[in-house]
């Protein structure tokens, strides 16, 4: 005996246990309201960790189990697919080497081409990403595949970085890229061309997986009626969303803004 009535027992698990509840619905609506803001697209790591940044006291496997009780569940990823096509012109060397950890930014950037459907056609997405913090640094969407969607993207990223010269530009086989007018442009400001090898997906994954993140989170969720709410919905996806917002686990659950941010003061 411990001196404590059975009565009195039951009366404080009674009250444990609805402390517990309580908190479990008070967890409950901060998870919906993180994966509300991040487009129903979080999945437990992420929505966690969101979570933590917010002072909530709470282990991921809580947060899964919530998540599974409530039916919150992220959208689904789907497979990959590459769209360039190898251009007849000689490739320039693999100078990246499959090396996506870098610790210098606008040292190496890389650069792919997508497509999006819409109910006027298709309309081009090319995007510059920044591997030392997987910024889009820079863009342009375009209703034809030519050098110009290319072109245009890097010289955005070229206006909003300014870069040293040396910096590797890391891309594809495409005829976009093996191109005179864009090995004009890179020539033009010192920078480095390399290309990945023939067949090889894994050379150029980084950008990669930005696109496949954009398909699953954005493009495959909406039936685009003409491609002007298509280039809006881009926009505010990179500009909003990913840069600003989007957890990154490469870069520690970070945004890449945060992320470039915290490294620049640190």
């Amino acid at each position: 005996m411990i001196g404590v009535a059975r009565s009195g027992y039951y009366a404080w698990r009674k009250c444990r246990e609805s402390v517990r509840t309580r908190e479990n619905k008070q967890l409950t609506a901060a998870i919906q309201d993180v994966f509300k803001q991040s487009k129903e697209t979080y999945g437990s790591p992420r929505i966690f960790h969101s979570l933590r940044r917010q002072g909530y006291r709470c282990g991921i496997h809580r947060v899964a189990r919530l998540m599974r009780v409530t039916g919150i569940q992220a959208v689904q990823h789907r497979a990959f697919r590459v769209t360039t096509v190898a251009g007849p012109q000689k490739a320039a060397p693999n100078r990246l080497q499959q090396c996506f950890q870098v610790m210098i930014p606008n040292s190496i950037w890389t650069t792919d081409i997508t497509y999006i459907a819409t109910q006027e056609g298709w309309l081009y997405l090319a995007v510059i990403l920044d591997m030392y913090s997987r910024r889009i640094i820079g863009w342009s969407m375009q209703d034809r595949l030519t050098d110009d969607l290319v072109v245009a993207a890097f010289g955005a990223a070229w206006l909003n970085r300014r870069p040293q010269t040396g910096l590797i530009v890391h891309s594809d086989r495409g005829f976009q890229y093996s191109g005179q007018r864009f090995r004009e442009i890179l020539t033009k400001h010192a920078c480095i061309q390399s290309m990945s090898a023939t067949g090889n997906c894994y050379d150029n994954a980084v950008t990669e997986t930005f696109f496949h993140t954009l398909k699953v989170e954005l493009v495959n969720r909406i039936r685009f009626q003409s491609r002007s709410e298509a280039r809006r919905c881009v926009f505010e996806y990179i500009e909003m969303f990913y840069n600003r917002k989007r957890l990154h686990s490469t870069l520690g659950y970070k945004s890449p803004v945060e992320f470039e941010n915290v490294s620049l003061t640190s």
